[in-house]
């Protein structure tokens, strides 16, 4: 089989958490975007197939899911979308009910909330809820799981699950455990710009350096297509941080605390619009140059 036959058919959204859900600003012309032609909720919809996509919001990550599965039936349907249903899925055994299974077989796409990544590696893993998920979104065009914040960070095969921004490139700052392995080749993580996590990623991805990390600056996301193109869409900043080149680093053998020495990292910044190819590590400024350079 090619690499391309073995793509995902679906759409991965990771989203770095306060995404603008529909709120219309009363002066629209002070805002420098149009959030909802911009916005990364809208965005959301399109992939999924538009207003008639059958979208299921995922709260279980969420320690208020009632109030979040509320804002966000709100805001879809202000954007548009009527056919929104919330999965109140709150253990192990929810994920394996009859009625939901069924729902997400008819679903365009999940939208997995914010709250604690933890809680969706444990819930979900394994279950069959999980492996329908995987299944669709490797096999059928179009389906798209999309999450914002811990909904994002679970995302990957290795995930963040905690870590301290403020001792962050100290030995063992950073938390990793296992995702959920929609995308293998990335570590993703959330409300990156505004938090300062750039070390935590970096650390991060020097302890798997042939991951690409990708940080998630907040109302900012990436579209992900065949497993391995990103887009990034909304208002703010990704960061990735590519650990290939990397020559002398000390994360395996480091004390405990003590500072991280890691030589050649490769960073880039992505705003709206522009592109970034896993695979070849190579970034696009726009769909122009990523078409003229995939010829």
């Amino acid at each position: 089989m090619t690499k391309l036959e073995l793509a995902p058919k679906g759409i991965l959204i990771a989203v770095g958490g306060n995404e603008d859900k529909g709120t219309y600003p009363r002066d629209k012309k002070q805002f420098h975007l149009n959030f909802f032609e911009l916005g990364i909720l809208k965005r959301i919809i399109d992939a999924m197939g538009g207003n008639e996509a059958q979208v299921e919001v995922i709260t279980t990550a969420s320690m208020i899911p009632e109030e979040l599965g509320a804002l966000y039936l709100h805001a879809f349907e202000v954007l548009g979308c009527k056919k929104v249903s919330v999965m109140d899925i709150r253990d192990e055994n929810d994920a394996q009910k009859p009625e939901y299974l069924e729902r997400l077989k008819k679903a365009s796409g999940v939208m997995f909330t914010g709250g604690d990544q933890s809680r969706l590696f444990r819930i979900f893993s394994g279950t069959a809820f999980h492996h329908i998920l995987l299944h669709r979104y490797h096999h059928e065009n179009g389906f798209v799981i999309a999450g914002t914040s811990a909904g994002a960070m679970a995302m990957s095969d290795i995930m963040i699950k905690g870590g301290s921004s403020q001792r962050s490139l100290l030995k063992g700052s950073v938390k990793l455990d296992r995702g959920l392995a929609f995308q293998e080749n990335v570590i993703f993580d959330s409300h990156f710009v505004k938090r300062g996590r750039f070390g935590r990623l970096m650390e991060a991805v020097a302890t798997h350096p042939f991951k690409i990390g990708i940080g998630l600056g907040e109302d900012t996301g990436v579209m992900i297509t065949q497993g391995n193109v990103i887009e990034t869409i909304g208002s703010n900043l990704v960061i990735v941080v590519d650990g290939h080149h990397i020559k002398h680093n000390n994360t395996s053998y480091a004390a405990p605390g003590t500072p991280l020495s890691i030589e050649n990292f490769r960073m880039h910044v992505l705003a709206f619009g522009n592109y970034y190819d896993i695979r070849e590590r190579r970034f696009c400024v726009g769909a122009k140059q990523l078409a003229k350079e995939t010829e």
